[in-house]
């Protein structure tokens, strides 16, 4: 099972490479962000203060293993609930405000906001709700039935979580129709893109989002499907009812302005960790490059991307693209290293599974993974496909990488340093 198919929902659009422990993957995300925020103290304390907010005001930071639903950093093919259960935000985005916007008010303003037709299975939370005000509901134009969801937070507005909400993905990553992100005239940033339910296309229920971020922090995400429930249920037209235009005009309403205004502002998130830290520490973006560039790997980059702990490379060294990913954990408990499962002990302790076979999507593609396991809990797991997409036909005979390089990379001794907290 795939790193992404468990933590798309969290790091939205980004990556498939392990199976993850949720306990032990909380735990690795608590740890990193002390980690973090004991340096951004220590930086703070040391007259730092004036670079941290510029680069904090460059949407820099990830948030950590378990960043907010933004994930990935880029936007590919968004999921929300069935519109008899709205979405329910991530640990990190569960603000309550007083309660002075109630459920029914939700429901009012959405109501409202479409242009016309008829509005059935509605559901909805108030701003008083510890999960944050949510509104769903099934819509017929007389064209057909389609679930929209909406649903409101605060974010740092500076920060990564906000710009993560605004970028489209990676196009040689995630397939969509259509994606672009606009600049409003005060300053805030509009995301709209047309998509799929599900990036390998393999049915045909298309997904349509628009999301907002203001200066103030304000972020509204909508989407409507061309379907009365985002997943299992038959297509009922061939595109979501409301036009990205009318969908724009719904997400940029004043009238979602109180609910907001009750919520608290969310917390500034921390300034990103310096060049000097620990591989470990680093963005594993980064850290992959970086290991690339000591292993004298001169494939060109032709994109890159990911968020905290995930991050990928696509390759092109002129015989067909091909996607590298790395996956970094740091926990106590692996289920894929316990038991009978199928691994190697290197002298230092370091655990270490090679895999390589078919990608989970399409027989084609060709995926080749080493997994790793430190003594220390570190688990760092480098997956490479012989495509751009792996959702996608392939693209080349191999990856564009040798199996010995990609252990190189999680074996790599780099990651055996640590830096002092501070």
């Amino acid at each position: 099972m795939s790193f992404e198919a468990e933590l798309a929902e969290t790091l939205r659009r980004t990556g498939e490479g392990f199976t993850t422990d949720p306990g032990s993957l909380a735990e690795a995300g608590e740890g990193r962000g002390r980690r973090l925020a004991a340096r951004r103290r220590a930086a703070v304390a040391g007259g730092s203060v004036l670079a941290l907010l510029a680069i904090a005001a460059a949407g820099a930071y990830s948030g950590g293993l378990l960043a907010g639903s933004g994930g990935s950093g880029a936007v590919g093919a968004p999921g929300a609930a069935d519109a008899e259960a709205p979405p329910t935000p991530s640990g990190q985005e569960r603000r309550t405000g007083a309660g002075t916007v109630t459920a029914d008010q939700m429901v009012g303003n959405l109501t409202e906001l479409l242009p016309g037709g008829k509005v059935t299975k509605t559901s909805a939370r108030g701003t008083g709700d510890e999960l944050g005000p949510m509104v769903a509901a099934v819509y017929d134009d007389g064209k057909g039935r389609a679930a929209i969801t909406l649903g409101l937070q605060r974010v740092d507005p500076f920060g990564a979580s906000a710009r993560g909400h605004t970028e489209c993905a990676d196009k040689n990553v995630h397939a969509y129709d259509d994606c672009r992100t606009e600049q409003l005239p005060d300053g805030s940033r509009l995301l709209l893109h047309q998509g799929y339910e599900y990036p390998d296309r393999r049915t045909d229920t298309k997904v349509w989002r628009a999301v907002l971020v203001t200066p103030q922090g304000f972020l509204v995400d909508a989407s409507e499907w061309n379907a009365a429930a985002d997943k299992g249920a038959s297509v009922s037209r061939t595109d979501p009812p409301l036009t990205i235009a009318q969908l724009k005009t719904v997400v940029t309403s004043d009238k979602w302005h109180a609910a907001l205004n009750d919520l608290p502002a969310a917390e500034p998130e921390p300034a990103p960790p310096p060049e000097s830290i620990a591989l470990r520490d680093r963005y594993a973006v980064d850290a992959l490059k970086h290991l690339m560039a000591g292993l004298e790997i001169t494939v060109p980059v032709i994109s890159q991307g990911g968020r905290g702990a995930y991050g990928y490379v696509v390759l092109d060294d002129g015989k067909g693209r091909s996607l590298l990913q790395m996956n970094v954990q740091q926990g106590s408990e692996h289920p894929g290293f316990t038991g009978k499962q199928s691994f190697v002990t290197e002298p230092d302790g370091t655990k270490v599974k090679v895999t390589a076979g078919p990608g989970d999507k399409d027989r084609s593609v060709t995926q080749w993974s080493v997994d790793t396991l430190r003594t220390d809990g570190l688990r760092v797991v480098v997956t490479a496909f012989n495509t751009a997409d792996q959702n996608g036909p392939a693209t080349r005979p191999a990856p564009a990488l040798t199996m010995d390089q990609l252990r190189k990379i999680a074996l790599a001794p780099e990651w055996n340093q640590t830096a002092s907290t501070g």
